[in-house]
């Protein structure tokens, strides 16, 4: 049939004048239409003779086995106890007594100023009291004469009310309390004599550093004929550890694993200094208070370190392994079995969608973002679900999990057994 037979059957079977410019319109659109719907057709015809193949699955076993659990932090290794050992005068360093590495006893000089002006101001603060005492017995004696004059005109105002005026006597009670004034403010000044003198011995005590642990120097920030000012506050002279058999290892823990992190658990870490060597730890302490760098929130954590032969060293960086959990004989799956997802088009079709129509083959809809899996609240275990194939078909099993090592997880409720292989992958679809 020509073209030019058909546009009139096409016009009369559609009811509309062939000579309306909507026909001719409508004439440009009506024939790609056929078209495109003939093409969508051979695809849905295609793909459903395909689909009729056979797919092939990766799988993996269950398994039961043994399951540890760990949490992984960085920090670094310091002395259980550090004294940074300063000093409380200013001078010039005379003599520096101690090394790096150098071990100390409690009470050992370490170092020592040039005590040249602090002597000196210490024997003037010694002439200062003397004289202050020799005011104070001068006071003394004062009182004494002001006194015996004020007796005597009493006396003698006894024996003759005329022969003392009151003036003269009033003139001798002032005399007496000035003496006794003077010798109370002496006295003062024989304290504060007093009190310059220790002071200035206690700076001419502190001019000798000693050490106030026994322990090992680990650094030494002054030389001979330094000279050290103390004006503000005591510059550090020596860093000293106490004792470096036993250490810390300080880590931080961040705030989605520090739920797990309790004292007493034991630990392992490892140092860039040994590579092939595993040194043990125990936690010691979980602080409670945060810290917050670049939008990260970590907990700062205190592990107990053994270092008998003195193998490690303060400030190392060390990589731990914290076991928060250990299960024995448990029931696990592998992650990849966890983390399959069937596609849409293996999937049984649901009673609810009866197949789906032909809109919804052309024009499938995106995958849903329900989770496959749901956490119960309180209890750590987590809702899922994993695949195996039955009769060349796919079939959901759900199951509880618990704790996982990022590799395997335990399995707390389901109906699954050690040896049944489940779906981890598609390897291929084949006509």
């Amino acid at each position: 049939m020509t073209q030019r037979n058909l546009n009139p059957d096409i016009s009369q079977t559609l009811g509309i004048d062939q000579s309306s410019e909507h026909v001719k319109r409508l004439k440009r659109w009506l024939i790609p239409a056929i078209l495109v719907l003939a093409s969508l057709a051979v695809l849905i015809i295609w793909n459903a003779t395909r689909g009729t193949g056979s797919t092939q699955y990766k799988t993996q076993e269950v398994r039961r086995g043994n399951l540890t659990v760990t949490v992984t932090a960085t920090g670094t290794l310091e002395p259980t106890n550090q004294v940074d050992v300063g000093i409380e005068v200013s001078g010039t360093i005379k003599t520096v007594e101690v090394d790096y590495n150098d071990r100390v006893k409690v009470g050992q000089v370490l170092a020592r100023l040039d005590t040249t002006k602090l002597e000196a101001q210490v024997l003037q603060s010694q002439a200062t009291l003397e004289s202050a005492r020799g005011k104070v017995l001068e006071a003394q004696a004062t009182v004494m004469e002001t006194h015996n004059e004020l007796e005597r005109l009493k006396r003698a105002l006894e024996l003759n009310p005329k022969g003392i005026s009151q003036h003269d006597l009033d003139a001798a009670e002032a005399a007496f309390k000035r003496a006794q004034a003077n010798e109370a403010s002496s006295k003062a000044q024989v304290s504060l004599a007093q009190a310059t003198l220790n002071a200035n011995q206690t700076d001419l005590a502190k001019a000798v550093v000693h050490s106030p642990i026994d322990g090992i120097v680990l650094k030494r920030s002054v030389e001979a004929g330094q000279t050290v000012a103390a004006s503000l506050q005591a510059p550090t002279l020596f860093t000293l550890a106490e004792d470096l058999t036993q250490m810390e290892l300080h880590v931080n823990v961040d705030e989605a694993d520090v739920g797990q992190v309790q004292k007493g658990q034991e630990a392992t870490f490892t140092v860039d200094a040994y590579p092939d060597r595993t040194f043990p730890a125990r936690i010691r302490e979980v602080y409670y208070g945060s810290q917050t760098v670049s939008g990260v929130v970590t907990y700062e954590t205190v592990l107990k370190v053994d270092n008998s032969d003195l193998s490690l060293r303060p400030g190392m960086t060390a990589t731990a392994s914290i076991t928060v959990k250990r299960l024995e004989n448990a029931i696990l799956v592998p992650n990849a079995a966890l983390r399959f997802t069937p596609p849409a088009q293996v999937q049984k079709p649901s009673a609810s969608t009866g197949g789906g129509s032909l809109i919804s083959k052309i024009l499938p809809r995106p995958p849903s973002s329900t989770p496959s899996f749901r956490e119960e609240a309180g209890t750590g275990t987590k809702q899922q679900r994993v695949w195996v194939v039955r009769d060349g078909k796919l079939e959901a099993i759900p199951i509880t999990t618990g704790a996982t090592d990022g590799i395997m997880t335990e399995v707390t409720a389901g109906q699954i057994e050690p040896g049944m292989a489940l779906v981890v992958d598609i390897v291929s679809a084949k006509s």
